[in-house]
């Protein structure tokens, strides 16, 4: 099967668009960081650079991973959607449920889209 089916579009989506968030708060953090007064400048870079990395590595898991049809996208994929769901999750038991219920909604449809048969066949083959 050499076509993307619509479920792999909108993991890829997904995960691009967390990749996106991760890497923008990333370089937020950076210039708050050296054109503010942070508390620790070292943690604040770490923040930074940590945000960056992240946000990266997810734009290279949802383009050259998932929209190529590599195998190895899916894992990292699901595992994100894994790791944001406790975040979220806190968001809303920190009074925050404009943040917490949308990544929730985010990562579900990420997570599913991920694990749909017509994913899985794109990735894997028939059998």
């Amino acid at each position: 099967m050499n076509r993307r089916p619509l479920t792999l579009v909108i993991a890829a989506a997904v995960v691009a668009l967390e990749g996106l968030i991760a890497l923008g708060l990333g370089l937020f953090v950076a210039v708050e960081a050296l054109t503010g007064n942070p508390g620790n400048m070292t943690t604040a870079l770490a923040e930074a650079a940590f945000g960056v990395l992240i946000g990266a590595g997810l734009l290279w898991v949802a383009w050259g991973g998932l929209f190529k049809m590599e195998r190895w996208g899916r894992s990292p994929g699901v595992l994100t959607q894994i790791f944001v769901m406790p975040v979220a999750v806190t968001l809303i038991q920190s009074d925050q449920p404009q943040l917490g219920i949308p990544l929730i909604v985010v990562a579900l449809a990420g997570l599913v889209t991920l694990l749909l048969p017509p994913t899985t066949r794109a990735l894997y083959g028939d059998g």
